[in-house]
C-alpha cells in the first residue's frame, strides 16, 4: 500500500493503522528534531496532494484484512496532514466505514483557519504539538512558514479547543538545552493552561533529528518538565520493536516500509523483522542501500536506517 501502513504498536493509541494523506516532507514547518529529516521546501498550501478516493480505497482493504487487530486510524502524514484538503472528507468518510476511533497526529499549525478547524472536528482525538510558550523559542524549535506564526497557533488551538468535543492530548518535544530549563517550561505551562488539553505527552527526540545538535532532555530534564507542566502530563517513550510485518513479502518490502515513516536502528529493524533472520535483515539493509533505496544515519553513536529521499545533514 502506499497511503496505509500497519497497524503499528503505539504507547498513546495502541494498535494504530496510519494513513499518509502527503508525500514526504510536505509541511509548513521545519522542526530541528523532525525525524523524517528536513523540509524542502516549505509549504503551507492546503490541496490535494493524494487523491483522496484513492486513500479511502486502501482504508477500506485495511480494514477488511485485519477486521480485529486495529485500535484507531491515526491520520499523520510525512509532514503536517491538515495540508490535505480532502481531510475532512477523509475522515468523515472512515467514520461511516467503522466505529474504529480517528485519530489526527497534527502540528496545529493551521487551526487558526475555519474549515481545518471544520476536517477536525468528526475525530476521536486530535494531538497538536507545542513546545514552545514563546514566540521566539517556537521560531527556534520548528521554523515555520511564516504565515503560520506563534500567534496564529496559540489563537487557532484555543478557538478549537472551545469548539471540540473530542480528546485534544497536546504533545511536547522536550529538547536539552532549549525548552527543558525553568523559564522555559513555566511559559510553556502557561501557554497550555490556555489551550486546556486534557492529556500532555512530554516526548523525547530519540530518533536521527533534522539538525544532528538536536539532544533529549536527560533525566533532569524529564522531572522537572512533569513537575511543572502539572498532573496531565505524563512522558511517553515509543514502542521500538514490535511492528507488524506479516504484510510484507520480504525483508526490503518491510525495512523500506518501516523506515519511510519511522527511522530506525539496525537492532531495532532486526529485533522488529523477526520473520526473517539478522543474516536475511542485513544483507537486506545492504542491497537497499546500494540500490539507493535507504541511507544509514548515525545518531548518537547508534546507526540508524532512514528513507534515502530524507534531508538530513
Amino acid at each position: 500500500m502506499q497511503y496505509v501502513y500497519g497497524p503499528v504498536p503505539s504507547r498513546r493509541l495502541g494498535r494504530s493503522l496510519g494513513v499518509d494523506p502527503i508525500p514526504l516532507k510536505t509541511c509548513n514547518w521545519n522542526c530541528v528534531y523532525c525525524q523524517l529529516g528536513r523540509s524542502t521546501p516549505l509549504t503551507n498550501e492546503r490541496r490535494e496532494y493524494v487523491p483522496r478516493e484513492a486513500i479511502l480505497e486502501e482504508i477500506k482493504e485495511a480494514l477488511a484484512h485485519h477486521p480485529d487487530d486495529i485500535d484507531f486510524i491515526s491520520f499523520v502524514g510525512s509532514g503536517e496532514p491538515t495540508l490535505h484538503v480532502g481531510l475532512g472528507w477523509l475522515i468523515r468518510s472512515v467514520k461511516a466505514l467503522t466505529a474504529i476511533p480517528v485519530a489526527v497526529i497534527t502540528n496545529g499549525a493551521l487551526l487558526y483557519r475555519a474549515d481545518v478547524q471544520e476536517d477536525l472536528l468528526p475525530a476521536d482525538v486530535v494531538m497538536p504539538t507545542v513546545s514552545a510558550g514563546s514566540a521566539e523559542l517556537y521560531r527556534r524549535i520548528h521554523r515555520p512558514h511564516p504565515e503560520t506564526t506563534f500567534e496564529r497557533l496559540i489563537e487557532g488551538l484555543t478557538a478549537f479547543r472551545a469548539r471540540y468535543r473530542g480528546r485534544l492530548w497536546v504533545e511536547v518535544m522536550l529538547i536539552r538545552h532549549m525548552n527543558d530549563d525553568e523559564e522555559a517550561l513555566r511559559a510553556l505551562a502557561k501557554t497550555l493552561a490556555q489551550i486546556q488539553p486534557d492529556q500532555v505527552h512530554i516526548v523525547l527526540p530519540e530518533r536521527p533529528p533534522a539538525e544532528p545538535w538536536v539532544e533529549p532532555a536527560d533525566a533532569e530534564g524529564l522531572l522537572r518538565a512533569e513537575a511543572i507542566l502539572g498532573p496531565i502530563a505524563q512522558v511517553v517513550h515509543p514502542f521500538t520493536n514490535s511492528v507488524h510485518v506479516h504484510d510484507y513479502a520480504s525483508p526490503e518490502e518491510a525495512i523500506v516500509g518501516i523506515v519511510a515513516r519511522h527511522p530506525m536502528s539496525e537492532s531495532q529493524l532486526i529485533q522488529a523483522l523477526n520473520l526473517w533472520s539478522s543474516e536475511e535483515v542485513m544483507a537486506a539493509l545492504r542491497r537497499l542501500e546500494a540500490a539507493g533505496a535507504t541511507q544509514p544515519v548515525e545518531r548518537l553513536g547508534v546507526r540508524f536506517w532512514a528513507a534515502a529521499n530524507m534531508v538530513f545533514p
